[in-house]
């Protein structure tokens, strides 16, 4: 494999840079956007061209997307905003009810901070998105990244969001040797000096697109690339040798046990999570402190006294950092039995008014 090279500048070339016996020209901004004019992917948040977007929807897409994909997020992009046309709709809205909605599209922070957002927008703002990165920084659960999305796709500022498709192109286009997740400071540099003198937004979404479509983590499709001829990584002949990634550290598994308390006329006992932490606000049936190791005495933390039956098998679910195993223990009791403090009865036809996370959802198929 060719040695890899890198620029010892944070600046791209502004001549054509030598390579051993390659020559390669500085990326063209141009040349993206001209790429971006046939190729953009039509998207139900992005605007037609020529047209302005709209901050709520950029903002609301944004959110959405955050480490996770556009074939998730498209139906419920679609849902919240029949629901909740605009952000005075979504500052309106009941907590709860955006947990609820939001059910299933998992790092469930992004809820409460959307929604806290959409009311400090409201509130202080009169309904009306900040348009630069610091006013939008200024707002509850909007990071460096979100602000230069809005700020650059909704009111044309110049900005440069970096999310994992600009680190990508960038990666490759200069053959950063440092390792994310240290190197993200370097790529945000490296990719203010390929941002073009107009069409902020369009570009944007032209990296975007192109760390989507073309130059992808795997098998990346270089002869269909506008800045081939730029790209040092390519030139070496192996462009999926970046990003460098450091070495990941492993996944603890932490285990427990979920009661499944189910009542004669099919109501289920369930309760709300804590707002602040994992899951803050969801709704979960009851369970044992999820923990590494075995769990001491599971008996313990029973809601309430029934005859309980452990499940075979386990319910399985991956985190951000950590795996979880919930062992399942059913208990039927009589319909007339109380809700202990702190938790309530909920009917099946009552599921969908409850903000239930993907591993609660799997925990109630074991109801019958």
């Amino acid at each position: 494999m060719p040695a890899r090279a890198s620029l010892a500048s944070v600046s791209p070339p502004t001549k054509p840079a030598g390579r051993g016996d390659v020559a390669l020209a500085a990326p063209d901004p141009r040349a993206l956007l001209r790429w971006y004019d046939r190729h953009r992917r039509e998207l139900p948040w992005r605007a037609a061209p020529g047209t302005r977007q709209d901050s709520y929807r950029v903002f609301l897409s944004e959110i959405m997307l955050q480490q996770t994909t556009v074939v998730t997020v498209r139906p419920y992009y679609a849902a919240f905003l029949a629901r909740w046309p605009t952000v005075a709709a979504l500052a309106a809205a009941k907590l709860e009810e955006v947990l609820s909605a939001w059910a299933g599209l998992g790092y469930y922070a992004r809820a409460r901070n959307l929604h806290a957002c959409a009311r400090a927008v409201a509130d202080a703002h009169g309904g009306v998105f900040p348009d630069t990165e610091a006013g939008l920084l200024a707002l509850p659960g909007i990071g460096p990244y979100t602000a230069a999305a809005i700020a650059s796709i909704a009111h044309e500022r110049r900005a440069a969001p970096v999310d994992g498709n600009w680190e990508r192109v960038v990666a490759r286009l200069f053959a950063v040797e440092e390792a994310l997740p240290k190197a993200r400071k370097r790529l945000r540099a490296l990719a203010e000096t390929l941002l073009p003198d107009a069409r902020f937004g369009d570009f944007a979404q032209a990296m975007m697109d192109l760390g989507a479509t073309v130059c992808t983590p795997r098998k990346p499709a270089c002869i269909l690339c506008p800045w081939r001829g730029s790209c040092v990584a390519q030139a070496q002949g192996n462009p999926e040798a970046y990003p460098v990634k450091a070495a990941k550290a492993a996944r603890p598994t932490r285990r427990g046990v979920a009661f499944l308390a189910v009542r004669a006329d099919g109501a289920v006992l369930v309760r709300s999570r804590p707002e602040k932490g994992l899951l803050g606000g969801m709704s979960e049936v009851p369970s044992t402190p999820w923990l590494e190791g075995e769990p001491a005495d599971p008996a313990a933390h029973a809601p309430l006294a029934a005859p309980w039956q452990a499940l075979n098998g386990t319910v399985g679910h991956v985190f951000s950092h950590f795996a979880l195993e919930l062992t399942v223990w059913r208990a039927r009791v009589a319909a007339g039995t109380p809700a202990p403090a702190g938790h309530r009865w909920v009917k099946r036809e009552g599921f969908e008014a409850e903000a239930f996370p993907s591993v609660m959802v799997k925990v109630l198929e074991y109801i019958d």
